[in-house]
């Protein structure tokens, strides 16, 4: 069995990797990663043991994947997209960059769940939460943060890591999220000040402020509750998971199937693959909440229904995607 390849990228925007010779179509099926590469290798190898098929892929942030996709337009180098909020593969189907494919499935796919084109489609959610270390909140004498402005105190000063909003879906949620709740402009004075005050470190990936909260160097990160439970709480680290209180947004995971790509055919076989039953209960391991109603959820796992979810927009928050980072990079400067 190929063994999945991962390559380290050495910019934000554009990735340097590339796929390794067997690239002649049908050979074997390539992969734009959103998952964390360990978890990713969870999903792929199972794919090949079921049916056969051998598969390479490259980890991206979907930021990363999203302007990886775009650049190689005029010669795609993979057929698949796997994983990351659905706003960037929205966003990606705006710019014709994705081939329209409704999965076959034993169960009826809402109309959240993919787009009227069917150029993408959801396959798993969950919602923004906060992950802090107990440490932390124990020699200050602070609680948890259960507000976004809870995030502003001074406690946390210089203490808080998250993704930058332009590599990660996670971060883009929730730059969307405070968009929604606030308007553009009060959402920039806002992260403004949580930008000078409380940013200690963004990250490239979503679910990097997890460890570095777990391991004590910083008190607080943004991320969805089932990295945290996954990578955070079921980790062993003294790190504890809240959610705001005036509401919080939430992703939907995207599939799609990528416009031109070498192996469409075997590309349709892994988006089928991806709704069934078997394949969606393998996201208990990392918490994920399957769209498939006859898997299983991990006991612990925090459940939409659990949480004040605010009236989260993806489609515009796919569709306005460009503008709403420029933005962000024009105020905050990074």
């Amino acid at each position: 069995m190929k063994r999945a390849m991962f390559f380290v990228m050495i910019v934000a925007v554009f990735v340097l990797g590339t796929f390794t010779a067997g690239q002649a179509a049908g050979k074997v099926l390539h992969i734009y990663e959103a998952f964390d590469t360990e978890e990713a290798k969870l999903y792929i190898e199972a794919f090949e043991k079921e049916t056969g098929i051998d598969v390479e892929f490259v980890r991206m942030s979907s930021g990363e994947v999203l302007a990886r996709v775009q650049a190689e337009a005029a010669n795609p180098q993979a057929s698949v997209w796997h994983a990351g909020s659905n706003t960037s593969h929205i966003n990606a189907s705006i710019k014709g960059l994705l081939a329209p494919y409704k999965p076959k499935t034993d169960f009826e796919l809402t109309d959240q769940l993919h787009a009227k084109d069917w150029t993408w489609t959801g396959f798993y959610s969950g919602a923004i939460g906060f992950v802090t270390n107990t440490k932390f909140l124990k020699e200050k004498g602070v609680n948890a943060p259960t507000s976004w402005d809870d995030l502003l105190n001074p406690a946390f000063s210089k203490n808080v890591a998250m993704a930058y909003p332009y590599t990660s879906g996670t971060a883009y949620t929730t730059y969307a999220t405070r968009i929604q709740m606030l308007d553009l402009d009060k959402a920039l004075d806002w992260w403004e000040k949580f930008d000078k005050q409380s940013i200690h470190q963004y990250t490239k990936s979503g679910t990097g402020c997890i460890p570095m909260v777990g391991l004590g160097e910083v008190a607080v990160g943004i991320s969805f509750s089932h990295d945290i439970l996954a990578k955070g709480v079921n980790k062993g680290y003294p790190v504890v998971m809240t959610f705001p209180k005036e509401g919080t947004g939430y992703e939907i995971g995207g599939l799609s199937l990528i416009k031109g790509g070498p192996e469409p055919e075997l590309g349709k076989k892994f988006i089928d693959w991806c709704f069934t039953e078997r394949a969606q209960n393998l996201f208990q391991k990392y918490n994920r909440l399957p769209v498939n109603p006859k898997a299983k959820v991990a006991e612990g796992s925090v459940t939409l229904d659990q949480v004040k979810l605010i009236k989260y927009d993806h489609l515009w928050a796919g569709k306005n995607k460009g503008e709403l980072i420029k933005a962000w990079r024009d105020r905050i400067g990074k």
